[in-house]
């Protein structure tokens, strides 16, 4: 059989989607993997034959994140997921993936929440779609809800006679979230209003774990005391690249400076480490580190709520410090890393830095947070590998 992968060029949209195409491939099935054309470095590495499709304009995006820090959560979330996902990503994707279905043929479209690209494209060409969650339940209702006006605009524009919100809500849905950190509970997501989405609840998800990786990890770079404990800092790759989240890195650096623990802090390819020097003695700042090499080894973990790390860190049974700052389904993750005593949630803003110092003491110094970290790691653990869920995919093929 051919399957498609469909992503957005977001490492926390793509990563969860690997292990099955992976999975698929070595089933003895053809895989490709419909992705940004700017997303390349990262197809690469998985061996999987990239159909690379248009970014969205630069200066257009641009102008949506310069925004958001204005905005409330809600809000924010609210016009990524329309005008980004719904409308500037799609416009511009569409013309290649409309041409890889003509040409290519695949029996089924895998394709993550935010790339609706591939949605429309399935839909004209009436080959099935499934979907690999990248968070929480609630969080793909919100995007079923948010994106029900750019779908029709894009059904209009395209021709497409279906109702493209009812068909993105009717997917099946594989995910990577143990079921007791899922959350099924309507309109659980900060400022979620779920409207009519709820047939996404009608059908089970099918539940895989991400396996390790299977290269060696690298050492990690030189800085602060080998002995004392490790504390990883990631605020994903958007954050710096605004430039508006230039203080919650300083408020990070600063914390940790006062933090008996060496710190490892990435900034992403768009961030400068040099605008942070000089570094206190015990801080390393680097723009980018692997991060399962960097959780393998952390002892706490202090983020943004992005579903990557976020679950990343529960896999490896590293407690955390989630600070979210743009999206409603950062503050959704944070919360449920609280609720399930995983770790602490905090608010950005003024005073952060001693605010979170003292919250990395208390998951670093009280044994609960671990507890509970590494149980959600148990449980992730039990769930099944992804080459025992490919019969499950491939029952939705034509």
């Amino acid at each position: 059989m051919r399957v498609l992968f469909a992503t957005t060029g977001g490492q926390g949209h793509f990563r969860p989607m690997v292990p099955l195409a992976r999975a698929v491939a070595d089933s003895g099935h053809e895989v490709r993997v419909a992705a940004p054309a700017s997303f390349a470095k990262h197809v690469a590495p998985t061996g999987l034959p990239h159909e690379p499709f248009d970014d969205a304009d630069p200066g257009a995006l641009g102008a949506v994140f310069g925004a958001l820090p204005s905005l409330s959560p809600q809000e924010a979330n609210a016009r990524v997921v329309r005008e980004v996902f719904g409308r500037l990503d799609p416009v511009a994707a569409l013309p290649a993936v409309t041409g890889l279905l003509a040409a290519w043929r695949p029996d089924v479209v895998v394709r993550e929440p935010a790339e609706v690209a591939s949605l429309v494209a399935a839909e004209a060409a009436g080959v099935p779609h499934v979907q690999v969650a990248i968070g929480l339940c609630s969080l793909t209702r919100t995007f079923v809800d948010e994106l029900t006006g750019p779908l029709a605009e894009l059904a209009a524009r395209e021709g497409v006679e279906t109702d493209l919100a009812a068909a993105a809500a009717a997917e099946p849905v594989f995910t990577s979230v143990p079921p007791s950190f899922d959350d099924d509970r309507e309109g659980a997501g900060v400022g979620d209003s779920v409207g009519d989405s709820s047939a996404h609840d009608a059908v089970a998800p099918v539940r895989y774990r991400i396996p390790a990786p299977r290269t060696p990890a690298p050492p990690l770079p030189a800085g602060g005391d080998p002995d004392a404990p490790l504390v990883y800092v990631s605020f994903g790759t958007v954050a710096a690249a605004q430039g508006v989240f230039d203080g919650t890195y300083s408020a990070a650096v600063d914390a940790l400076a006062g933090v008996e623990a060496r710190a490892l802090v990435t900034v992403g390819a768009h961030g400068d480490p040099e605008a942070w020097a000089p570094w206190p003695p015990n801080v390393r700042i680097e723009r980018w580190w692997p991060q399962e090499a960097v959780m393998a080894l952390a002892a706490a973990m202090v983020g943004h709520g992005g579903f990557g790390t976020t679950t990343l860190a529960l896999g490896a049974g590293v407690p955390q410090v989630v600070v979210p700052l743009f999206a409603s389904d950062q503050w959704v993750n944070a919360r449920r890393v609280a609720e399930v005593g995983a770790g602490l949630a905090l608010e950005s803003g003024p005073g952060l830095a001693a605010r979170l110092g003292d919250a990395v003491r208390a998951v670093l110094h009280e044994p609960r947070y671990r507890s509970a970290a590494q149980g959600m790691a148990e449980e992730m653990g039990r769930l099944p590998e992804p080459r025992a869920v490919v019969g499950d995919l491939l029952a939705h093929a034509r």
